[in-house]
């Protein structure tokens, strides 16, 4: 999730801090052989959270494949958590700690193609978010009923904040995972997947387990602890479960209702809901939101619109739960399609973003859709590229959710064909299910699906701050244009209207005439809701 909406001084602190990079950042960024050389396969947390020392203490079993023979891995934790022990085999294993980075080695080379298990214990206090979830960590708070209600977000800043693991996205055990998580007795934790039940532990605690059979990001494994109430639905066979603060039960009955208009609308463009072995969840958090996979965090207040906030400028106000919509949204774009480098976020974020226009074109109407895309306009920085530096944690700039949403938005008029359009985005979403992937591979997709060259497009709004402009002139007769572009080779199509009459140029960046009957600019009409451009008349 991690953005949002007219947050200046957000932008402005993820501008400066995204330009210095320290060993950390490559540590937790970068792809050694420490990381390539093993296959996660399967976590298996258990842990004790003591609510009221904010202190984590358990292990992480994590299961491996080894991929090329190695004698040493990298597992990631943060420095403020101790390692209390890595045990293979029975046997202590010994490390070394570098940064968040630590360095495990075994007393023999593990061989190419075997599977293996370490049990990695830990324990300490987790880093508390300032504010959850713009800033990774814990959330430690209380209810109204003065109970106890807590949980964690950590996107970007790293799961490895809160518990050992392969912290990087090319890597999500591809045999799911489990999470049993003890809590004090009286309260509930819910974590991802499907429960598979309850144990007292007669010291205080309960042990609440759960499972996950698909693979999953780092980042979306999550706790939520709270006297949750829990509510049932199904829709065409796949569970949904709602798990909300007691006082909330009713408010949320009412307001989750937009889950299935939401789902309908999903499954109908972007394919069947990619984790139905694992079932749907919404889970109030004391944090406006996030997409964990299966137990997608909602904290909107049962509020319409973005935490109720006017969001007339998108030409809609607030007629949905904008967190229902864009966390959902995620499931198909960031969880189930899953970018390699968080330098290519824009695959989560821009696709999840457009999803918003999606759901306002299936529940409204295509004007209503771009009226509301175009709103978003507005919150574009153009301040650095969308893609950000590969290698050392870096998501880029913040403009990749709207800008990203917007240049989808203007492939669509360049296919400018609907049929075809919503075929690609079924298809891209289907192909790449559970997948993880980076730009090119994009790229090529819709290269293939299109038959156009849409390269030069792609790397002109994902890789530099400006947006191309189209420039045009009028002279005897005709109508002169071309394209002003960072990108080399840049060519784009774009749909004017000239006295009622629509016309497509196929614009470079080289001056071209197009006869004309317009006498002044006056007569000719950009389509510029559809294209997301500037235009220049000289």
């Amino acid at each position: 999730m991690k953005k949002r909406l007219l947050l200046p001084v957000l932008l402005l602190a993820i501008t400066a801090s995204a330009q210095h990079f320290t060993r950390r950042d490559s540590l937790q960024g970068g792809l050694r052989p420490e990381r390539t050389s093993y296959d996660v396969q399967h976590y298996g947390l258990d842990i004790t959270i003591d609510i009221d020392k904010k202190f984590i203490k358990g292990y992480n079993e994590i299961v491996f494949n080894t991929v090329t023979a190695t004698s040493k891995i990298q597992v990631d934790l943060f420095e403020n958590m101790k390692v209390d022990s890595i045990v293979y085999n029975k046997q202590k294993l010994t490390y070394k700690r570098d940064n968040d980075a630590v360095f495990i080695t075994f007393p023999k080379k593990l061989e190419k193609g075997s599977e293996e298990t370490i049990r990695f214990y830990y324990s300490g206090n987790p880093v508390i978010a300032k504010n959850a979830p713009w800033d990774g960590g814990f959330v430690f708070t209380k209810d109204g009923a003065g109970k106890p209600w807590v949980g964690v977000a950590v996107q970007g800043t790293g799961a490895s904040l809160w518990y050992p693991v392969k912290d990087h996205q090319t890597d999500e055990p591809d045999r799911g995972a489990t999470i049993k998580v003890a809590v004090p007795n009286g309260l509930m934790n819910v974590s991802n997947g499907r429960f598979t039940g309850s144990t007292d532990l007669k010291n205080g605690y309960t042990r609440w387990d759960w499972e996950v059979k698909n693979p999953i990001n780092n980042y979306d494994i999550t706790v939520n602890i709270a006297d949750y109430a829990h509510i049932h639905d199904t829709q065409n066979g796949l569970d949904l479960d709602y798990y909300v603060l007691r006082a909330n039960e009713e408010k949320a009955k009412k307001q989750f209702t937009q889950v299935k208009t939401m789902l309908q609308c999903f499954e109908q463009k972007f394919g069947p809901y990619p984790f139905r072995e694992d079932g749907y969840k919404l889970v109030e958090t004391p944090y406006l939101g996030m997409e964990h996979q299966s137990a997608v965090a909602y904290g909107n207040k049962y509020k319409m619109g973005y935490m109720g906030m006017d969001l007339s400028y998108t030409g809609l106000g607030n007629n949905f739960d904008y967190i229902i919509v864009h966390e959902s949204g995620h499931e198909w774009f960031g969880n189930s399609i899953t970018s390699k480098d968080i330098a290519d976020m824009w695959i989560h974020e821009g696709f999840t973003t457009y999803s918003e226009t999606v759901f306002v074109e299936c529940t409204r109407s295509y004007d209503d859709a771009l009226n509301y895309i175009n709103g978003q306009r507005q919150n574009v920085q153009n301040d650095k590229p969308a893609v950000g530096i590969f290698g050392v944690n870096d998501e880029g700039s913040g403009d990749k959710y709207f800008k990203g949403a917007l240049m989808i938005n203007t492939l669509r008029s360049i296919v400018n064909d609907d049929n075809k359009w919503w075929k690609i985005i079924y298809d891209f979403s289907t192909t790449f299910k559970k997948k993880v992937i980076d730009t090119k591979d994009v790229t090529d997709f819709f290269n293939k699906q299109t038959g156009m060259n849409l390269t030069p497009i792609f790397n002109q709004y994902l890789r530099y701050t400006e947006i191309p402009i189209l420039e045009m002139k009028l002279t005897a007769g005709n109508l002169e244009y071309r394209w002003k572009a960072n990108e080399p080779n840049f060519a784009m199509p774009v749909d004017i209207t000239v006295n009622g009459k629509i016309i497509r140029l196929n614009g470079t960046q080289t001056w071209q005439k197009q006869k004309t009957t317009a006498k002044s600019f006056s007569d000719v009409q950009v389509a510029n809701l559809r294209f997301y451009i500037k235009v220049n008349t000289l």
